[in-house]
């Protein structure tokens, strides 16, 4: 039936890196539930980021394919290159984080370091490239979080 397309989820293999007071843990493995996909909509609920190579092939598929990306839930780390697609809407409940890049929690060479946040920062707009490259990109432990309804008042379409 069309209802089974539309709730069908697809769920990641994820390799998280969490920083915290107690030193930084692989999770490798973890399925979680991160997307439903039907009728051109890819909804993402929990997506808590990966590597930045990946995702921008994943991002330029979907800007190939025209394809809607709703953020709906957590949109952690890599996860944020979605907003650089012309098809994105965000909810104002969804919850963003976002931070430099770095080879599993440790810090980058400088010139990766610029490449790489240079990569994250090329789909973000205007005032969110500005802050991200100011002052988000120099944290590499945790996340620098924003909600949905701050995006939308920089100027993403709200869902």
């Amino acid at each position: 039936m069309q209802f089974a397309a539309i709730t069908r989820l697809r769920e990641r293999i994820a390799i998280v890196v969490c920083a915290g007071a107690a030193g930084l843990s692989l999770l490798a493995g973890l399925a979680q539930p991160a997307t439903a996909q039907g009728y051109g909509v890819m909804v993402v609920r929990a997506d808590r980021g990966g590597l930045l190579g990946q995702r921008r092939a994943e991002i330029r598929q979907l800007q190939a394919s025209g394809q809607r990306v709703e953020l709906r839930g957590t949109c952690y780390s890599a996860c944020t290159m979605y907003l650089g697609l012309p098809n994105v809407c965000i909810d104002p409940a969804a919850d963003f984080g976002f931070h430099g890049p770095s080879a599993h929690g440790a810090p980058l060479p400088p010139a990766q370091f610029e490449h790489w946040s240079q990569v994250m920062a090329a789909g973000y707009r205007g005032g969110l490239r500005d802050w991200y490259m100011q002052t988000a990109r120099y944290t590499i432990s945790g996340y620098f979080r924003l909600s949905g309804a701050e995006l939308i008042r920089m100027g993403y379409p709200r869902c």
